[in-house]
Order: C-alpha cells, then structure tokens, then sequence
C-alpha cells in the first residue's frame, strides 16, 4: 500500500468488528462512571494554547500538538491553539467559566480522543481515547476514594486480571525530599528522575541524579531506600519530617476507605512519582500482569482551576487508559465478546426487478420492528453472488421473492445456520421472521447460561 493511504503514524482506522468491541468497553465504563452519580461532559478538541502549556511539566509540555494561526498570521509560523492534551485540563477550564451554573461538588466522567505529539510505539498513540472523571469542590479524602472505587468498577467490568493500585502522595514526596535534604530547586528534577526507577537499573538513576546536582552519598541513599521496595523503610524516613507525616496520613486514609476491595489491591508505593505538575495530594497509578505501563493513574490536583482563572476550588480524578487495555487484549476472549460480533437479522435477495418494491416495503417494516436488515444492492440476479454477500454480512436470515414466490404471494426464508427454507405468505413474513429472531435469541440465551 502506499505510504499516502496509510493513516498518519500513532493513528488507526477503525473497521466495523473493532468499532463495536470498542463501543461495548466505552458502554461498560460509562455505567460503571455513572454508577458513582458521575455526569457525562464533553469540550472542544483543541483548546486555547495558554491554557494548556505549563500544566504537564516540561516534557508534556514538548508533546503538545500545536495548531498554527491561520489568514493573515499564516507566515508567521507562531501556534495561537493546541489540540487538547488530556481531559482534565478543559475540565478545569469549563469550571473555570461555567463554575456558577455547575452544581458543587462537581462530578463529571468524559469519554474522548485527546491527542500527543509523541514517537509511537506498542500500545502507545498519538491520537488515542481517554476515559476521564473528577470531581470538583471537595478537599474530602471520600472523593478521592470513590475515584479508586470507580475506576476498579471500570477496570473490572473491562475484564482486567489482578489489577493493582499503586498508591502515594505528593506531600509524602516532598517530605521524602525534606528528609533527604535536597534543595528545593532540584525537588521537580529529582522526582523526574526518581520517576524513571521502574525503566533504569538504581545505579543509572543514582548517576543521573548526581548529574543534577545531588550529592553522591545522597543520591545512593535516596535510591537504595526506594529501590528496595520496602513501604516500611520509607516510612520511617517520612516519619521525621512534617511533609512526610501529612503524606502518610492521606495515604493511610485512603488504604482504610478502600479496605473493601480484595487484599493488596491498594498498596502504598513510595517509590510512584506521577510526573504532571499539577497534582498536589494523592496520587494511584494502575498495573496488571501482561499489560504495557500504567492502565489507569490519577490524584489530587488542587489549585489547578484557580490557575486557569476561576475559583479556588479542590479537585481530584483519574483515568483508565483504555486503549492498552483493548490493545492488550486483542484477539482473545478477555473482553468476553469473542465470537460474537453482530450481523445482519435479516438479509434481502434481489432476483429481479419487479419485485423491488416489495422488498423495500418488507425491509421497513422490519427495522420499524427494530431489525437489523440489509438489501442486497448489486445487479440483480445470481443467488450464489448474493446468498455469499449474506454470508459475509453474518446474516441470520435471508429472504428470496423471484418470479414463482411474487406470483403466489409468499417468501422464502431461508435460515443460513441450518439450511431450512420455509415459506410464508407475503403479508405475514415480517411477523414470521421476528418470531423465529425471537426464538433464536432465546435458545442462545439458555445455551450461555
């Protein structure tokens, strides 16, 4: 194929069978979002340049895709917008602008496409959907918890095994940086660093924290305590510093409002920075065995509408990351629809001309009845052509009208599974189909139960 029909790299197109396996994952979301009382929102797909730079740090920052001005500011090659980066920023901005019409606190889930300006790789896209909720105007760690709940409701009904949590603060963070004595202009590049413990060995993380300007003997103890994976080394170090206190105290809280979830699906993991500037409270990411990456991630991020001009308001949420999620499990039975991609009820036969009408009369009064029904729209004749065409469009049933059934006033029906042919009259073949439509559903449901 040639590299001009291809879609541009880090995106896809979407055939019929991956549209609706993606359609049933964004359905089984959505209800297990508004389970929680969270109301659908949806903003525009490019925002305001402004509003979003200086919100993801300095590498997310190099990721936005920039749109340049346009007329007459075409030349000057300067960007006046950006397709949106995620969905929390123009939450931030809706209640930033609408905030007096919106009821508080407010929950909202959004489902949408966001867009990065990143080099694509496995699981990784430059267009890609993001499922989204947050809630605004309330410094209650319950909200923070109900963001755990749903997003394991929605992680569950996606069908994803041994999921975890992994759990911390920022302020148990900062602490952890207070009790290592690391000035406070190299705390966001030394988190940045400490980040990249899961992806470098602790020696390369050790030397690059050096090269930023922390002393060897600190940065070796800083990482040694991280990377041996021991929650309780860690806490003792945030124990001797007031950060540190009020960090583990939010954790703690959260671990006790989500004790009802299965044992260790919620654990504290000191060594999980989340790089985005904006959080400022508790933070969670999301891993599961045979997964790339996080699957989920979030936290706490006040302050963050104040900063786009509105009101001083608390705010927390998260995201599952559904396209590695779908990626992940494509081509098995995970998601629980393998084998069972829809087609066609109902599929009608044109044999010949004069009975058209006929068959566009029938079709209507079968998708009145809420069939899925398709004409066959090729030259009319040649059954073997058209009974194929059916076929491919998994078609449950198809009707034939040639010369003999238009004279005597009856159908065809042909059942495509078992081969069977029955023939009822003209006027009572929409009736006849939904029955045994019915009928079939019905064996199908005993058979899966």
């Amino acid at each position: 194929m040639a590299q001009a029909a291809e879609p541009p790299s880090g995106t896809r197109d979407f055939l019929a069978a991956e549209v609706r396996r993606r359609e049933r994952a964004f359905a089984a979301v959505r209800a297990a979002f508004e389970a929680y009382g969270f109301e659908p929102l949806q903003t525009p797909a490019f925002e305001r340049l402004e509003v979003l730079t200086g919100k993801y740090g300095d590498e997310g920052d190099k990721l936005i895709f920039k749109i340049l001005r346009r007329g007459e500011h075409e030349a000057s090659g300067e960007a006046d917008l950006a397709l949106r980066y995620d969905l929390t920023v123009p939450l931030a901005r809706v209640v930033a602008t609408h905030g007096n019409r919106l009821p508080m606190p407010y929950r909202r889930y959004a489902l949408g496409p966001v867009w990065r300006a990143d080099r694509p790789g496995k699981g990784r896209f430059r267009e890609f959907t993001q499922c989204d909720l947050d809630t605004v105007g309330s410094a209650s760690p319950l909200a923070d918890a109900e963001t755990l709940l749903a997003i394991n409701d929605g992680l569950v009904a996606l069908r994803v095994p041994e999921f975890r949590f992994l759990l911390n603060s920022r302020q148990a963070l900062f602490g952890l940086l207070d009790a290592y004595d690391v000035p406070d202009e190299l705390g966001a590049r030394v988190l940045i660093t400490l980040d990249k413990l899961d992806k470098l060995a602790p020696d390369a993380v050790t030397a690059e924290l050096t090269v930023r300007g922390l002393p060897a003997a600190t940065a070796s103890s800083l990482v040694a305590d991280l990377a041996a994976d021991d929650p309780e080394r860690v806490r003792k170090q945030l124990d001797g510093t007031e950060r540190g206190r009020a960090g583990l105290a939010e954790v703690d809280r959260l671990l006790a409002l989500t004790a009802g979830l299965p044992p260790g699906r919620v654990v504290f993991t000191p060594r999980m920075v989340r790089g985005l500037d904006y959080y400022t409270g508790p933070i969670f990411e999301v891993t599961a065995p045979d997964f790339p990456g996080s699957i989920a991630s979030g936290g706490r991020y006040d302050g963050l509408v104040a900063a786009l001009g509105g009101p001083d308001l608390p705010a927390c949420g998260g995201s599952i990351g559904i396209e590695r999620i779908l990626s992940s499990q494509e081509g098995s039975d995970r998601d629980g629809t393998a084998g069972r991609e829809p087609g066609l009820d109902v599929a009608l036969a044109v044999l010949v001309e004069e009975t058209e009408p006929a068959l566009v009369e029938l079709a209507g009064r079968l998708r009145a009845g809420g069939l899925r029904v398709g004409l066959y729209l090729g030259a009319s004749g040649k059954i073997a052509k058209q009974l194929k065409w059916a076929n491919d469009q998994r078609a449950r049933f198809v009707v034939l009208i040639g010369p003999r059934e238009h004279a005597e006033g009856v159908v065809t029906v042909r059942d495509m599974q078992s081969g069977e042919q029955h023939q009822p009259r003209s006027p009572d073949a929409a009736a006849f189909l939904r029955e045994r439509l019915a009928g079939a559903d019905s064996a199908t449901d005993r058979a899966a139960r």
